[in-house]
């Protein structure tokens, strides 16, 4: 972990020496996991699956450039014994639109939504797994159950209290605690639905990481007379930025290809791009193989996120993975 930002707390040298000590553990942890991925055995495993998964995702693509009559009577490897090209299908989909949200202002809205649905449970995530993991509280151990034992809960049972509570307000022995936001008012109500989704993951996955730092590090900063907002956001968040960006992707992806939450809690203006996606294939899918182009138009942005961030994504993974 050589780009770990400088630490500039107030320590004495026995304390820096934990700090690289701490981290080298990290960096052996994550050498370790890296050197049994990199076997013969492994690597061909990762080829296979690389194929398996590249092959549909070449043959959608091929298929948005084809015609529709081609699309819908033959398959897309026959493209190669009958090749005709065209754009109209990507033309289609620039194009869609109705009278309240167009392609281009969806694609503005798919922005809106997942920036902050991502941003907003990290940032809560964080906060909450280092309290579990570094924080000695009365009903910790009881409460971080309670929060792991929410990964289970289907969204579908959700849906219905959220959408009585975005519209009517949450009403409490007769006291309004929250007033209605509205189902169609804006961007608030996807954003809480999708960081109340996430967020049990989120600690979760972030908790493992954190505890897994060296409370050397956590020991000698307190003795050097570092606060707890100190060691958060100077050690433990530094050092936890890797697993930060996995989980990140991770959400990215989830927020933005999201269509169930955005059918219920996105309508309108503000709806995004999957949803006007799912609805230019017709009422009954007759235009469907306008999502071979759509699929395509909508992966963009994702793409862009994940290739940026792909270091952190790897590093992520790896470290953490084996105890040091």
């Amino acid at each position: 972990m050589s780009d770990v930002m400088p630490i500039d707390l107030p320590v004495d040298k026995a304390t820096q020496r934990q700090l690289k000590r701490g981290e080298r553990r990290m960096e052996g942890s994550a050498g370790r996991a890296r050197k049994k991925l990199t076997k013969p055995w492994a690597s061909v495993f990762a080829i296979i699956i690389a194929a398996l998964w590249t092959i549909p995702t070449f043959g959608l693509f091929v298929s948005s450039l084809r015609p529709e009559q081609q699309i819908k009577t033959t398959g897309w490897w026959t493209f190669f014994a009958d090749p005709q090209v065209t754009l109209e299908n990507y033309t289609q989909v620039l194009q869609a639109g109705n009278s309240q949200v167009t392609m281009a202002s969806a694609f503005v809205n798919s922005i809106a939504i997942t920036i902050p649905g991502t941003v907003i449970p990290l940032a809560i995530a964080c906060l909450a797994a280092y309290a579990f993991a570094w924080i000695d509280f009365k009903g910790r151990n009881v409460l971080f159950i309670f929060v792991f034992a929410l990964q289970i809960v289907p969204i579908q049972m959700a849906l219905i209290p959220l959408l009585r509570s975005f519209s009517q307000g949450i009403n409490l022995w007769g006291l309004q605690i929250t007033e209605p936001l509205g189902v169609a008012g804006g961007y608030a109500q996807v954003w809480i639905a999708h960081s109340m989704f996430a967020l049990p993951l989120a600690i979760y996955l972030l908790y493992n990481f954190m505890a897994e730092i060296p409370a050397d590090i956590i020991e000698a900063a307190r003795v050097d007379g570092a606060s707890r907002g100190q060691i958060f956001f100077r050690i433990v968040l530094p050092l936890t930025m890797p697993a930060i960006a996995s989980f990140g992707i991770f959400q990215f992806l989830w927020v933005w290809n999201d269509l169930l939450v955005a059918l219920i809690f996105a309508d309108g203006a503000v709806a995004p791009i999957t949803k006007l996606l799912a609805e230019i294939t017709g009422s009954r899918g007759n235009d469907w193989q306008l999502l071979t182009a759509g699929a395509f138009v909508a992966i963009i942005v994702p793409l862009i996120v994940f290739f940026a961030l792909q270091r952190y994504f790897v590093r992520g993974l790896l470290a953490g993975s084996t105890k040091g």
